[in-house]
């Protein structure tokens, strides 16, 4: 029983691994995600060697900047190229809007305010005419045809040649 307690008071003491801006997110209620999310803006085509300062220093005349998000790929650690930046009131993100379209670094960035997640809303989801897709992996039938209701059958009985080719 004494070990079963040092373990899970070992994994209550363990910090968040991804980020140490974890736990203030995490403890953030829906309302102030939103509130966040409206004072925010994505920042695309952001060359890959950039850093959170660089980026700082870049939007620094539009107003107080609370926090600079780069998301890396989990798997190689490369920099996905676009950025979050969080400021402390709306007006500052209405002025960072301004800068689209403009040089960072070499490249033209694209700034836009940043959409807030709706909870169950997936854009992964493909709907065919038929029907939901099974996932990315899906390969409909040979036999599929997306011209429902169309006839593929020749008058001798045989189907067209390219039917074959899905």
């Amino acid at each position: 029983m004494e070990m079963e307690e040092d373990t899970v008071q070992s994994e209550e003491e363990r910090p968040f691994p991804y980020s140490p801006q974890a736990d203030y997110f995490f403890s953030m209620t829906h309302e102030e995600r939103i509130d966040a999310d409206r004072r925010s803006i994505y920042v695309g085509n952001v060359d890959y060697g950039a850093t959170a300062d660089e980026l700082e220093m870049y939007f620094n005349g539009c107003g107080l900047i609370n926090r600079v998000t780069i998301p890396y790929n989990k798997f190689t650690g490369h920099p996905k190229g676009f950025a979050y930046i969080e400021f402390s009131d709306r007006d500052s993100a209405r002025t960072a809007m301004s800068f689209d379209e403009t040089l960072f670094r070499g490249r033209i960035i694209k700034v836009l305010p940043k959409r807030t997640n709706v909870p169950g809303f997936r854009t992964t989801d493909r709907y065919l005419r038929g029907g939901w897709t099974r996932g990315r992996g899906f390969r409909p039938s040979r036999f599929y045809s997306p011209f429902r209701g169309c006839n593929f059958i020749r008058e001798d009985g045989r189907a067209d040649p390219w039917i074959d080719s899905f």
